[in-house]
């Protein structure tokens, strides 16, 4: 006989301002640090949040492996820029354009798949973004003039900048407040990753298929990719408010007799409703429930408004810059410097740079779970009452590492000094980006998690065209005024000023959140103070 599943329970719930929640634990809750769990989870086995932890991770690695192949064959092609500007007759800063442009479409997707897995599924709309972008890598491979490249690399990009908010989204639908900032970071981890693309890339050319076997080799992992997604990933989309009143224990019909010993003693029966769990089978479905209350374009021109919200602008600023003034100046700058003198390193080796980044992120990547620990000590300090900026004193050292590595790897560039200082600036850049890709995502969905997809959107569309706008000139710009002049000057400064927020949202964080919960945005957006939600 099979054992029969734990269904969590749980009496948190969030207070009048969003991004307040009280997770005093009563008799009978389930709890982490003696902190009750939130979202509070329906007593339904179909219910994400109470999947086996199994399942939770197995979706969770595949949606990392999504974000790492898509930021890999987004980034990836930096080792081809020379060669391209060669094979094509065009100038370095128009080959840079195939990593720009194809940039630009990875986040403005978002615009329109986020709406579409909200009103027909997060599944049915991953799986037709995979289609997409393996469809974009195998026109890419083939593609023998410029403009059919552009073309097949801005499709591939447009399908796979799901991948963008899809994870976050899942850890979201999947995982307890407790968890999010760890697992947010092993998705960005995966993101992270992608910076080593370049290697491989690199030592690609000389092979027989040259640039395009990188394309080859992307296509057969996205296609393995499909099938682990099609057999694993499950419908995460979840109605909690409506499936909590249906399973509660109910009476029957009628009042029934039950082995009284007194007559005239009547007792009666409960049973609960607790739904079975779907089969195998049943999970594998492509097409689930269409919600008739998603307006899409309501909810594509809606979300610009979040770009209003201090914590989601942050979270723009954030990324956008790490993005556009540092993988995408590492990306354009290193394989033209190092493969010139007084380096004249072969092009072959002109991807290593990544490394730098890559030991950077491992650096960091012990202390992914260093702000819910941190959250969850001063939330037991703060008698069961959590903030959503609880978790952001571990960011405090990345303040300052991040801007300090621009200003490393620039002065490198202009002065021609040994290499290793690449390494080292491009370390400390991503050790620094790292806290802040992880913890501003985590701090903004704590804060406004009542509308978390339409959140996405407008991260997602505003850290891209943030990193596009920066990362579109950088060649011109550096090649102009000098290395020291842009990435260590006014890179470093706008990073560093970027950085310096933290601050103000360490110590006013709450009272922007309080008046944004009674502006006009929170009635827009279906969220006013006093009105308790759970995360969509």
């Amino acid at each position: 006989m099979a054992r029969k599943q734990h269904l969590v329970r749980s009496h948190a719930h969030e207070e009048d301002i969003p991004g307040t929640v009280n997770v005093q634990a009563v008799e009978g809750d389930d709890a982490f640090y003696g902190q009750a769990l939130f979202p509070v989870p329906a007593e339904d086995p179909n219910d994400p949040l109470q999947w086996s932890r199994a399942k939770k991770i197995t979706i969770l690695v595949i949606m990392c492996g999504y974000s790492f192949l898509g930021n890999s064959a987004l980034l990836g092609p930096g080792p081809y820029l020379t060669l391209w500007s060669e094979v094509f007759d065009i100038s370095p800063g128009d080959a840079s354009t195939l990593i720009s442009y194809p940039n630009l479409a990875y986040g403005f997707s978002s615009l329109l798949l986020v709406p579409l897995y909200l009103k027909f599924g997060r599944r049915p709309v991953m799986l037709g973004s995979m289609l997409a972008f393996i469809a974009g890598l195998v026109g890419s491979a083939c593609a023998n003039n410029f403009a059919a490249l552009m073309a097949w690399r801005v499709i591939s990009s447009f399908g796979a900048g799901i991948c963008e908010a899809l994870p976050v989204q899942l850890v979201n639908d999947i995982f307890f407040l407790h968890e999010r900032g760890k697992h947010i970071g092993y998705y960005t981890f995966g993101m992270c990753f992608a910076a080593v693309a370049t290697i491989p890339a690199a030592y690609m050319l000389p092979m027989r298929y040259s640039w395009r076997l990188f394309f080859y080799v992307s296509l057969a992992f996205a296609i393995a990719l499909f099938i682990l997604a099609f057999v694993f990933v499950e419908e995460t989309s979840y109605d909690r408010d409506a499936h909590r009143d249906h399973t509660s224990p109910q009476p029957l019909d009628g009042v029934v007799t039950n082995g009284s010993e007194k007559p005239g003693e009547f007792t009666i029966e409960q049973v609960s409703n607790t739904p079975a769990r779907k089969s195998f089978l049943a999970t594998l479905r492509l097409w689930g429930y269409v919600n008739p209350e998603v307006d899409i374009l309501t909810l594509m021109w809606r979300s610009f408004t979040y770009f209003l919200v201090p914590q989601v602008l942050w979270v723009v600023t954030s990324f956008g810059t790490i993005i556009g003034l540092g993988a995408l100046a590492f990306n354009f700058v290193f394989p033209i410097k190092i493969t010139a003198p007084p380096y004249n390193w072969s092009e072959s080796n002109s991807g290593v740079q990544s490394l730098g980044s890559l030991l950077g992120f491992l650096l960091a990547l012990p202390f992914t779970s260093s702000s819910d620990r941190l959250a969850a000590y001063l939330t037991r300090r703060n008698h069961g009452i959590r903030e959503a900026e609880m978790r952001l004193g571990v960011m405090l050292p990345a303040m300052i590492i991040g801007p300090a590595g621009l200003v490393v790897y620039g002065l490198t560039a202009q002065f021609n000094l040994h290499w290793i200082g690449y390494f080292f600036g491009s370390g400390l850049s991503s050790f620094g980006g790292y806290f802040y890709y992880c913890f501003t995502l985590a701090y903004a969905v704590d804060s406004y998690n009542s509308n978390t997809s339409e959140m996405l959107i407008a991260i997602n569309v505003g850290k891209q065209a943030v990193s596009f706008g920066l990362g579109f000139g950088v060649l011109d710009w550096v090649l102009e005024r000098g290395y020291g002049v842009i990435i260590a000057g006014v890179f470093g400064s706008v990073f560093l000023a970027n950085n310096l927020a933290l601050i103000l949202f360490m110590f006013r964080g709450k009272q922007i959140r309080r008046f944004m919960s009674t502006s006009w945005l929170a009635k827009l957006h279906g969220r006013g103070a006093g009105h308790k939600a759970q995360a969509l």
